[in-house]
Protein backbone atom coordinates (compact mmCIF):
# COMPACT_ATOMS: atom_id res chain seq x y z
CA UNK A 1 0.00 0.00 0.00
CA UNK A 2 1.26 3.44 -0.80
CA UNK A 3 2.15 5.98 1.83
CA UNK A 4 0.94 9.47 1.15
CA UNK A 5 2.98 12.32 2.65
CA UNK A 6 1.17 15.57 3.29
CA UNK A 7 3.70 18.36 2.97
CA UNK A 8 4.82 19.36 6.48
CA UNK A 9 4.63 22.94 7.63
CA UNK A 10 7.96 24.52 6.78
CA UNK A 11 9.78 27.75 7.68
CA UNK A 12 8.49 30.63 5.57
CA UNK A 13 9.88 34.10 5.10
CA UNK A 14 6.49 35.77 5.23
CA UNK A 15 4.76 35.82 8.61
CA UNK A 16 1.31 35.60 7.11
CA UNK A 17 2.20 32.56 5.04
CA UNK A 18 3.82 30.87 8.02
CA UNK A 19 0.81 28.78 8.99
CA UNK A 20 -0.91 28.18 5.66
CA UNK A 21 1.26 25.53 4.05
CA UNK A 22 -0.31 22.08 3.92
CA UNK A 23 0.13 20.48 7.32
CA UNK A 24 1.12 17.09 8.63
CA UNK A 25 2.20 13.74 7.33
CA UNK A 26 0.10 10.61 7.50
CA UNK A 27 1.94 7.30 7.05
CA UNK A 28 0.02 4.09 6.45
CA UNK A 29 2.28 1.43 7.91
CA UNK A 30 1.77 -2.24 8.56
CA UNK A 31 1.17 -2.99 4.87
CA UNK A 32 3.99 -1.09 4.44
CA UNK A 33 -2.75 33.27 2.64
CA UNK A 34 -7.04 37.64 1.18
CA UNK A 35 -9.57 40.04 2.37
CA UNK A 36 -12.13 37.75 3.94
CA UNK A 37 -15.21 39.06 5.69
CA UNK A 38 -15.96 38.55 9.33
CA UNK A 39 -18.94 36.27 8.72
CA UNK A 40 -16.96 33.32 7.32
CA UNK A 41 -18.01 29.84 8.33
CA UNK A 42 -17.75 29.10 12.03
CA UNK A 43 -15.40 26.40 13.24
CA UNK A 44 -16.45 24.07 15.98
CA UNK A 45 -13.93 22.29 18.16
CA UNK A 46 -14.72 18.83 16.89
CA UNK A 47 -12.75 16.57 14.61
CA UNK A 48 -13.86 18.18 11.33
CA UNK A 49 -12.13 21.44 12.18
CA UNK A 50 -14.01 23.95 10.03
CA UNK A 51 -13.25 27.66 9.93
CA UNK A 52 -13.51 29.64 13.15
CA UNK A 53 -16.13 32.33 13.56
CA UNK A 54 -15.07 35.94 13.43
CA UNK A 55 -17.94 38.21 14.44
CA UNK A 56 -18.19 41.99 14.70
CA UNK A 57 -17.18 43.31 18.10
CA UNK A 58 -18.79 46.15 20.00
CA UNK A 59 -17.04 49.51 19.95
CA UNK A 60 -14.10 49.73 22.31
CA UNK A 61 -10.88 51.74 22.62
CA UNK A 62 -8.64 51.32 19.60
CA UNK A 63 -6.22 48.42 20.22
CA UNK A 64 -2.49 48.91 19.71
CA UNK A 65 -3.02 52.65 19.07
CA UNK A 66 0.64 53.45 18.46
CA UNK A 67 1.53 50.47 16.27
CA UNK A 68 1.37 49.94 12.53
CA UNK A 69 -0.17 46.81 11.08
CA UNK A 70 3.29 45.41 10.42
CA UNK A 71 4.38 46.02 14.01
CA UNK A 72 1.26 44.27 15.32
CA UNK A 73 1.97 41.31 13.03
CA UNK A 74 5.52 41.08 14.33
CA UNK A 75 4.29 41.15 17.94
CA UNK A 76 1.81 38.39 17.11
CA UNK A 77 4.63 36.31 15.64
CA UNK A 78 6.73 36.77 18.77
CA UNK A 79 3.85 35.81 21.06
CA UNK A 80 2.74 32.81 19.01
CA UNK A 81 6.26 31.43 18.53
CA UNK A 82 6.75 31.85 22.27
CA UNK A 83 3.73 29.70 23.16
CA UNK A 84 4.62 26.29 24.55
CA UNK A 85 1.54 24.67 23.06
CA UNK A 86 -1.50 25.44 20.92
CA UNK A 87 -4.34 23.89 18.96
CA UNK A 88 -4.66 24.22 15.19
CA UNK A 89 -7.91 23.67 13.31
CA UNK A 90 -8.87 24.34 9.73
CA UNK A 91 -8.78 23.36 6.09
CA UNK A 92 -5.64 23.53 3.99
CA UNK A 93 -4.79 22.24 0.50
CA UNK A 94 -2.82 19.03 0.05
CA UNK A 95 -0.48 19.50 -2.89
CA UNK A 96 0.21 15.79 -3.27
CA UNK A 97 -3.43 14.79 -3.82
CA UNK A 98 -5.01 18.02 -4.97
CA UNK A 99 -7.57 17.65 -2.20
CA UNK A 100 -8.08 19.32 1.15
CA UNK A 101 -6.73 18.35 4.54
CA UNK A 102 -9.02 18.93 7.50
CA UNK A 103 -7.09 19.08 10.74
CA UNK A 104 -7.74 19.54 14.42
CA UNK A 105 -4.53 19.03 16.35
CA UNK A 106 -3.17 20.11 19.73
CA UNK A 107 0.61 20.02 20.01
CA UNK A 108 3.46 21.30 22.13
CA UNK A 109 7.18 21.95 21.99
CA UNK A 110 7.94 18.62 23.68
CA UNK A 111 6.57 16.79 20.63
CA UNK A 112 3.34 15.66 22.29
CA UNK A 113 0.22 15.86 20.11
CA UNK A 114 -3.36 14.66 19.89
CA UNK A 115 -6.02 15.23 17.28
CA UNK A 116 -7.44 14.24 13.91
CA UNK A 117 -6.55 14.52 10.23
CA UNK A 118 -9.18 14.14 7.53
CA UNK A 119 -9.02 13.94 3.75
CA UNK A 120 -10.76 12.30 0.80
CA UNK A 121 -13.83 11.41 2.83
CA UNK A 122 -11.91 9.68 5.62
CA UNK A 123 -10.33 10.46 8.95
CA UNK A 124 -7.35 9.37 11.02
CA UNK A 125 -6.80 9.96 14.74
CA UNK A 126 -3.23 10.73 15.77
CA UNK A 127 -1.57 10.75 19.19
CA UNK A 128 2.08 11.04 20.02
CA UNK A 129 3.22 10.67 23.59
CA UNK A 130 6.77 9.90 24.63
CA UNK A 131 8.47 7.77 22.01
CA UNK A 132 5.29 6.21 20.60
CA UNK A 133 2.88 7.30 17.88
CA UNK A 134 -0.67 5.96 17.94
CA UNK A 135 -2.95 6.16 14.91
CA UNK A 136 -6.47 4.95 14.11
CA UNK A 137 -7.82 5.03 10.56
CA UNK A 138 -11.41 4.71 9.37
CA UNK A 139 -12.32 2.72 6.27
CA UNK A 140 -12.82 5.80 4.09
CA UNK A 141 -9.33 7.04 4.86
CA UNK A 142 -7.73 3.67 4.14
CA UNK A 143 -9.56 3.22 0.85
CA UNK A 144 -8.69 6.74 -0.27
CA UNK A 145 -5.03 6.12 0.49
CA UNK A 146 -5.17 2.79 -1.33
CA UNK A 147 -6.41 4.33 -4.57
CA UNK A 148 -4.41 2.95 -7.48
CA UNK A 149 -3.23 -0.10 -5.53
CA UNK A 150 -4.50 -3.66 -6.06
CA UNK A 151 -8.00 -4.04 -4.63
CA UNK A 152 -6.94 -7.09 -2.63
CA UNK A 153 -4.22 -5.07 -0.87
CA UNK A 154 -6.63 -2.30 0.02
CA UNK A 155 -9.22 -4.78 1.29
CA UNK A 156 -6.57 -6.45 3.43
CA UNK A 157 -5.50 -3.13 4.90
CA UNK A 158 -9.10 -2.24 5.72
CA UNK A 159 -9.65 -5.62 7.38
CA UNK A 160 -6.46 -5.27 9.41
CA UNK A 161 -6.53 -1.60 10.38
CA UNK A 162 -9.94 0.05 10.07
CA UNK A 163 -11.22 1.33 13.40
CA UNK A 164 -8.28 -0.08 15.38
CA UNK A 165 -5.64 1.79 17.30
CA UNK A 166 -2.14 1.08 16.06
CA UNK A 167 1.23 1.94 17.55
CA UNK A 168 4.62 2.71 16.02
CA UNK A 169 7.93 3.86 17.43
CA UNK A 170 8.32 7.62 17.04
CA UNK A 171 11.99 7.03 16.27
CA UNK A 172 11.30 4.41 13.63
CA UNK A 173 12.20 4.57 9.96
CA UNK A 174 10.17 7.08 7.90
CA UNK A 175 8.61 8.60 11.02
CA UNK A 176 10.37 11.96 10.86
CA UNK A 177 7.49 13.66 9.06
CA UNK A 178 4.86 12.52 11.56
CA UNK A 179 6.93 13.38 14.59
CA UNK A 180 7.86 16.69 12.99
CA UNK A 181 4.18 17.50 12.59
CA UNK A 182 3.64 16.92 16.30
CA UNK A 183 6.41 19.39 17.17
CA UNK A 184 5.23 22.95 17.62
CA UNK A 185 8.62 24.34 16.63
CA UNK A 186 8.25 22.59 13.26
CA UNK A 187 4.75 23.97 12.80
CA UNK A 188 5.79 27.52 13.52
CA UNK A 189 8.81 27.24 11.25
CA UNK A 190 11.46 28.71 13.49
CA UNK A 191 11.95 32.36 14.25
CA UNK A 192 13.10 33.91 10.99
CA UNK A 193 12.01 37.54 10.85
CA UNK A 194 11.14 39.75 7.91
CA UNK A 195 9.49 43.13 7.73
CA UNK A 196 5.71 42.86 7.51
CA UNK A 197 3.74 45.39 5.46
CA UNK A 198 0.36 44.37 6.91
CA UNK A 199 -2.27 47.07 7.12
CA UNK A 200 -4.65 47.61 10.03
CA UNK A 201 -8.32 46.75 9.62
CA UNK A 202 -11.44 46.55 11.72
CA UNK A 203 -11.86 45.04 15.17
CA UNK A 204 -13.83 41.82 15.50
CA UNK A 205 -13.98 38.61 17.55
CA UNK A 206 -12.71 35.10 16.93
CA UNK A 207 -14.60 32.55 19.00
CA UNK A 208 -15.42 35.27 21.52
CA UNK A 209 -11.88 36.67 21.78
CA UNK A 210 -11.51 40.35 20.77
CA UNK A 211 -9.21 40.71 17.78
CA UNK A 212 -7.88 43.16 15.24
CA UNK A 213 -7.86 42.28 11.55
CA UNK A 214 -4.68 42.76 9.53
CA UNK A 215 -4.50 42.51 5.75
CA UNK A 216 -1.32 41.57 3.93
CA UNK A 217 -0.33 40.98 0.32
CA UNK A 218 2.47 38.80 -1.00
CA UNK A 219 2.45 39.10 -4.77
CA UNK A 220 -0.91 37.80 -5.93
CA UNK A 221 -1.60 36.15 -2.59
CA UNK A 222 -3.85 37.83 -0.04
CA UNK A 223 -3.85 37.04 3.68
CA UNK A 224 -6.10 38.12 6.52
CA UNK A 225 -4.74 37.83 10.06
CA UNK A 226 -6.70 38.00 13.28
CA UNK A 227 -4.63 39.02 16.33
CA UNK A 228 -5.86 38.97 19.93
CA UNK A 229 -6.21 42.43 21.44
CA UNK A 230 -6.56 41.28 25.05
CA UNK A 231 -3.83 39.47 26.95
CA UNK A 232 -0.99 38.17 24.81
CA UNK A 233 -1.27 39.30 21.16
CA UNK A 234 -1.56 35.74 19.91
CA UNK A 235 -2.35 34.94 16.32
CA UNK A 236 -5.92 33.59 16.40
CA UNK A 237 -6.62 32.90 12.74
CA UNK A 238 -5.11 33.23 9.27
CA UNK A 239 -7.17 33.21 6.07
CA UNK A 240 -5.66 32.95 2.62
CA UNK A 241 -7.31 33.46 -0.75
CA UNK A 242 -4.11 32.92 -2.70
CA UNK A 243 -4.10 30.57 -5.65
CA UNK A 244 -1.27 28.48 -4.20
CA UNK A 245 -2.37 28.16 -0.56
CA UNK A 246 -6.10 28.87 -0.18
CA UNK A 247 -7.51 27.96 3.17
CA UNK A 248 -7.91 29.03 6.76
CA UNK A 249 -6.35 27.98 10.03
CA UNK A 250 -7.48 28.88 13.54
CA UNK A 251 -5.18 28.86 16.58
CA UNK A 252 -6.46 28.41 20.11
CA UNK A 253 -5.59 26.94 23.50
CA UNK A 254 -2.26 28.77 23.59
CA UNK A 255 -0.09 27.41 26.42
CA UNK A 256 -2.79 24.91 27.44
CA UNK A 257 -1.61 21.38 28.37
CA UNK A 258 -1.87 18.85 25.55
CA UNK A 259 -3.79 15.75 26.61
CA UNK A 260 -1.80 13.16 24.72
CA UNK A 261 -2.47 9.82 26.40
CA UNK A 262 -2.04 6.21 25.35
CA UNK A 263 -5.37 4.91 23.98
CA UNK A 264 -7.22 2.37 26.07
CA UNK A 265 -8.07 -1.12 24.87
CA UNK A 266 -6.36 -3.28 22.29
CA UNK A 267 -3.57 -1.67 20.26
CA UNK A 268 -2.04 -3.25 17.17
CA UNK A 269 1.76 -2.93 17.25
CA UNK A 270 2.75 -2.27 13.64
CA UNK A 271 6.46 -2.46 14.44
CA UNK A 272 5.99 -6.07 15.51
CA UNK A 273 4.01 -6.84 12.34
CA UNK A 274 6.73 -5.33 10.20
CA UNK A 275 9.25 -7.62 11.86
Amino acid sequence: MRRTPLTPLTPLTKFTALCLTAAATVALTGCVSGDDTADDKAAGKGGKADRSAASPASKSPEPFPDLTGGEIAERALDATVGAQSLRVTGDVPDESSGGTIRLDMAMDKDGECAGTLGMDGGKADLIRTGDTVYMRYDEGFLRAQGEGEPQADTDAAVALLAGKWTSMSATGEDMDEITGFCDLDTLLGGEERVHSDATRGRTTEVDGTPAIVLDEKDGKDRYTLYVATEGEPYLLRVDSTGADDPGALTFSDHDEPVRAERPTGEILDLDDLAG
